[in-house]
């Protein structure tokens, strides 16, 4: 008998930003056991997010369903815990929606509930 398995990652590297040009990064998104998904994001070259035009207090993370609804699902801190001097950041949640789109954008405030206009980094869809 033989087994097959099949593999539920994807990787995905996000398109060129105009707003930070030097930032590349990418997103794993990977369903586990219990059907959620494991989403795993990794950015190089990503500017403070006060050294941006205009300034902003945070960068927050999105995520676009197979529903078409827009979530808000988490900030990628700009302080030395997560950025390091080569301006390395990283990013992991587990939802139990399936993404279809992941985006950052530059915000204000890191609650909000619809993404405001500031573009940072935005993947296709999967």
């Amino acid at each position: 008998m033989v087994w097959s398995f099949v593999s539920c990652s994807k990787n995905v590297a996000f398109q060129n930003s105009s707003a930070v040009p030097a930032a590349q990064g990418n997103v794993t998104v990977k369903k586990d056991s219990n059907k959620n998904y494991l989403i795993k994001i990794k950015i190089a070259n990503l500017a403070e997010v006060n050294r941006l035009e205009p300034s902003r207090n945070f960068y927050v993370v999105w995520m676009e369903t197979d529903e078409a609804v827009i979530k808000n699902i988490g900030q990628i801190k700009s302080d030395s815990g997560f950025m390091s001097s080569k301006l390395k950041a990283s990013f992991e949640t587990v939802t139990s929606f399936k993404p279809e789109k992941i985006f950052i954008t530059a915000e204000d405030h890191a609650d909000i509930t619809t993404p405001g206009t500031q573009l940072i980094l935005s993947t296709s869809k999967f």
